[in-house]
């Protein structure tokens, strides 16, 4: 049985179909923007793999290149291992999706997003985050959707919604934006120094327009969606209220959707090693506090082994728990955070200039525990990258390449190529420079940044936003303005919030928000965020905006300590590229 529903958004037909295409898939939507046509399914594995302890989905998002008319360029003629748009957009759908599955469903979903039909106007991220969202609300899998999701440009200081290619060239801002019927929980884009207000602006009509493409699935859900997949979750049992008031008197900050099935045993690990990774937890270094944990987890696992065989996964939740109880007591109570810092303070930096002889330029950042090793490589016309892109073919001169090996964690892990996340955190530092670089007019250099990430804890693509202006300035590249990036958190219960500046690895992953913006001092060049609660009030993302500013000009002014502006003159080891104007009237004799 097929279905279809429509509306006129941005005085363009959203059209989402389902029911005639990819059938054997639990679910489908068939999504059309003018011409442009992306077909998304979702599926999931009848039973979990054994031993699986975390929450296992993947996104793949693919372009054929028959979309746009094309057969794929180069020795081998057919569509290979994903490309970077291709890995940017599968993050891109991803990451709004992700939150709202339950987390102890722990069958396989994969969500895959192929582009059938590209009019080479309409790009297809929206209609792919949409058509995400719609595939899995039909097909019954355990989540809390849909989603809806939109793009905002700027044109001659007017916002125009899913701007097409062409207005993007002329466009200030380029921003997609995906949330729930009652907040924004994902955007990500590039501004040419929007300033804060504008952007919040932006935001407030995306999530508009956000509401109109989730009545749209809604509509579609409503007759051809499956029912939920049951699954033997924590609350299969039936609970016993004092064992609950027991373990929020215990946790008062624990999730309030995740009571454990096993109440009685958890509340035995909290009694047992709660006070123990407290008391880890006050480590200042991470490295010896990670060190700590394990070894409770170790304890924990010994201690209860043998009355409770095979539940190592319950121990390591409680565990999270605790950790996640104590951190946002911290906060919310005292005012206080892991690391000792204040609520708005930035942690410790340090910069340096020219730090390797031989390169063009180099800079190295290193805020608190976080470190970046990054530098500029000039290049002539002959080095640019060239983009064979569905919308169409150009040269790329400036690419930033970020690199996160495993000892910047202290981990050892076998050295593979750049895997999502490293092509992701690279397009973000890329998207945050790019407003400020000297046009090719100006500066005919191809440039490439490499940041080397040499330790990690929290915000490293920040950091490497950070170097990347050390080492453009210490290159000789005229930017228009030093540009630095800065990551908020949050943490939030019930009407209290409190705003995180500069998170570290724990603040991100117990806490409520990861908010990465970059910037000048005149506005903003790049933003990121990824939240993990519905709750986000405007004037929350007013104030987290206001307060990264305020961090950004302090990083900009240590910045400026070091290097005030662009050198005068590039490296001698850089290649010289000289401009000879010619009079007409000398032309002939030039060229014989």
């Amino acid at each position: 049985m097929a279905g279809k529903v429509e509306a006129e958004i941005a005085e363009r037909l959203l059209t989402i179909e389902t029911g005639d295409l990819a059938k054997q898939a639990a679910g489908s939507a068939l999504v059309r923007y003018g011409e442009t046509v992306i077909l998304a399914t979702a599926t999931v594995a009848p039973e979990p793999k054994e031993g699986q302890s975390f929450f296992p989905f993947m996104v793949d998002y693919r372009e054929r290149t028959y979309a746009a008319g094309k057969i794929p360029g180069g020795f081998f003629k057919r569509e290979g291992r994903p490309r970077e748009n291709e890995v940017v957009t599968s993050r891109l759908v991803d990451r709004p999706l992700r939150p709202l599955f339950d987390q102890n469903f722990l069958n396989e979903i994969q969500v895959m997003i192929t582009v059938l039909s590209s009019d080479q106007e309409n790009d297809a991220d929206v209609p792919s985050i949409i058509g995400a969202s719609c595939a899995v609300s039909l097909s019954g899998i355990p989540f809390a959707g849909p989603i809806g999701a939109v793009k905002v440009g700027r044109v001659e200081e007017k916002f125009i919604i899913n701007p097409t290619f062409t207005q993007l060239e002329e466009s200030s801002l380029n921003l997609v934006v995906a949330g729930t019927r009652n907040t924004v929980t994902m955007m990500e884009g590039w501004g040419k120094e929007v300033p804060e207000e504008v952007l919040q602006e932006a935001v407030k009509l995306a999530h508009k327009v956000i509401i109109e493409t989730i009545d749209l699935q809604e509509k579609l859900i409503k007759q051809f969606g499956k029912p939920k997949i049951e699954f033997p979750g924590k609350e299969e049992h039936p609970i016993n209220e004092e064992l609950k008031k027991e373990f929020y008197r215990l946790l008062p900050y624990a999730q309030k959707k995740a009571i454990p099935a096993n109440l009685e045993l958890t509340i035995r690990i909290i009694e047992f090693c709660q006070g123990k990774v407290e008391e880890a937890l006050r480590i200042s270094d991470k490295l010896e506090r990670e060190k700590r944990i394990s070894e409770i987890i170790s304890e924990t696992i010994d201690n209860f082994s043998k009355d409770y065989p095979e539940q190592e996964k319950t121990i390591g939740d409680t565990i999270d728990q605790v950790q996640r109880n104590y951190l946002r007591r911290l906060v919310l109570e005292e005012n206080k955070r892991i690391d000792g810092r204040k609520i708005d303070e930035v942690r410790p930096i340090t910069c340096t200039v020219g730090v390797l002889p031989r390169t063009h330029g180099s800079g190295l950042f290193t805020r608190g525990q976080t470190q970046a090793l990054v530098t500029t490589t000039l290049g002539t016309s002959r080095d640019m990258q060239i983009m064979d892109e569905l919308e169409r073919e150009y040269k790329k001169r400036f690419m930033l390449h970020y690199n996160f090996p495993p000892f910047s964690t202290g981990e050892v892990k076998p050295p593979r190529g750049p895997g999502r996340r490293e092509i992701g955190h690279g397009v973000l530092a890329e998207m945050a420079l790019s407003p400020v670089l000297p046009s090719e007019e100006e500066f005919p250099y191809t440039i490439r940044i490499v940041a080397d990430i040499l330790e990690s804890n929290g915000s490293s693509s920040m950091a490497s936003v950070c170097g990347g202006t050390l080492s453009l300035m210490d290159a000789g590249v005229p930017i228009t303005t030093p540009v630095a990036g800065i990551a908020m958190g949050l943490v939030k219960e019930g009407e209290r919030a409190v705003l995180l500046t500069d998170i570290i690895g724990m603040e991100d992953f117990l806490g409520d928000m990861d908010f990465k913006v970059a910037g000048s001092k005149k506005g903003v060049t790049a933003v990121q965020l990824d939240i993990k609660t519905d709750e986000i009030t405007p004037e929350i993302m007013a104030k987290a905006l206001e307060q990264s500013r305020k961090a950004r000009l302090f990083i900009l002014e240590k910045m400026q300590e070091k290097i005030e502006a662009p050198r005068k003159e590039i490296s001698p080891l850089a290649p010289k590229i000289l401009i000879v104007e010619i009079k007409p009237d000398k032309i002939r004799e030039v060229i014989g």
